[in-house]
């Protein structure tokens, strides 16, 4: 079984993941996983914490000379706007006006708080950087069997974009939209930071390469299609997920959507079209996987709304906290890394684990019979 945990505030002195269940001997690059931090740090609409912060891995354990022991692999990444101290005293005022949209509240009635600091420091996304190592870890893995996860935006407020295609597309494109679209796109936030308002949007994210059999229908906690979208829904702001046609499913037939199935020689069995998503009964078909989520505007505005002081209960605008006016593709890195880990957790269950080399014997054994079927 692949788990993970993460620790550590946002203001913290560092964020900390640990990975366990990682196979031995597989390679890893640490360059690779820095230039996935840095594009959680990129994208239109960031605020100053970007300019602040330039994330880096430091891993502490479960590598030697770069390949990995089969042990849990603990990493950190500092925080550069450390201002919390464990057993030190701290000059960050008390806040207690909470934030609509955010943790805030909910985590004052949780856990009887009386200081928004406390809830929002571990609440915040920038946990979600240490989700950027552990799922590029997992691409790493998966790459070495043909799996690519790639993402794009398809909606940024209220702007589409039908032409969007792979963040890692050529000259064409920037962070996956076409180039020819970004004046309007920088206006858009242009406007809406002038406004002191923020952005969310809808993102799709691909998975190519997965083989069918992954996942299962015998207990509910073990479709992919419930544990991808289960990994999706944790992620800050996100609001909905997708699977193929999504809620298209429901307003047209099933004759118009469900995907024939076809068979040649050379291909074996298929469909010429993909409305499931590549996900049918919770396990992989062969054809990519196409999940889309929804994800709400930032919740911090930098002119407040309308909120409650939880001291003396009376009506009090919520606080200017420095905020990004959008975290849409931040948010789409943060995506194929949840995907990613939820994919190699799948992988992992249905091949032998323990190492790379049983893994790819393991793998090379069902492809052949998957051919001789």
């Amino acid at each position: 079984m692949l788990r993970f945990l993460t620790a550590g505030e946002s203001h913290g002195q560092a964020l900390v993941g640990i990975l366990e269940g990682f196979p031995k001997g597989v390679r890893i690059s640490k360059d690779l996983i820095n230039k996935e931090l840095s594009r959680r740090q990129a994208g239109w609409g960031r605020g100053g914490r970007m300019n602040i912060e330039r994330d880096k891995v430091e891993f502490i354990s479960g590598l030697r000379r770069g390949v990995t022991l089969g042990s849990p692999i603990g990493f950190l990444i500092r925080n550069k706007d450390a201002r919390l101290r464990p057993f030190l005293p701290d000059n960050i005022r008390r806040i207690s006006v909470p934030r609509p949209a955010h943790a805030d509240l909910a985590g004052l009635l949780k856990y009887s708080e009386k200081d928004i600091n406390n809830i929002l420091e571990r609440a915040s996304a920038r946990e979600t950087a240490s989700r950027v190592v552990i799922g590029s870890l997992c691409r790493q893995l998966l790459e070495l069997f043909g799996i690519k996860v790639s993402s794009f935006i398809r909606e940024f407020g209220p702007l589409i974009f039908s032409n969007s295609t792979s963040s890692s597309s050529g000259r064409k494109y920037y962070y996956g939209i076409e180039r020819k679209n970004l004046p309007k796109l920088k206006q858009l936030i242009k406007e809406t930071r002038n406004r002191s308002d923020t952005l969310g949007g809808i993102i799709e994210i691909r998975a190519e390469g997965v083989v069918a059999g992954i996942g299962s229908f015998m207990q509910w906690d073990r479709r992919l299609d419930s544990r991808l979208s289960f990994a999706l829904m944790s992620i800050p702001a996100v609001k909905g997920v997708e699977i193929g046609l999504g809620f298209d499913y429901a307003r047209r037939s099933g004759r118009d959507t469900h995907d024939s199935i076809y068979y040649s020689k050379r291909r074996g069995f298929f469909h010429k079209t993909n409305n499931s998503g590549g996900i049918e009964g919770g396990i992989s078909t062969g054809e990519p996987i196409i999940l889309r989520i929804a994800m709400k505007p930032i919740a911090t505005l930098k002119r407040g709304i309308m909120s409650v002081n939880v001291t003396t209960k009376k009506k009090a605008k919520a606080p200017s906290i420095r905020s990004d006016v959008a975290a849409v593709y931040a948010c789409s890195v943060v995506a194929e890394a949840m995907t990613a880990f939820i994919l190699t957790d799948s992988f992992l269950e249905k091949f032998s684990s323990d190492t790379l080399t049983e893994l790819r014997a393991s793998y090379r054994q069902y492809i052949n019979s998957l051919k001789k079927y």
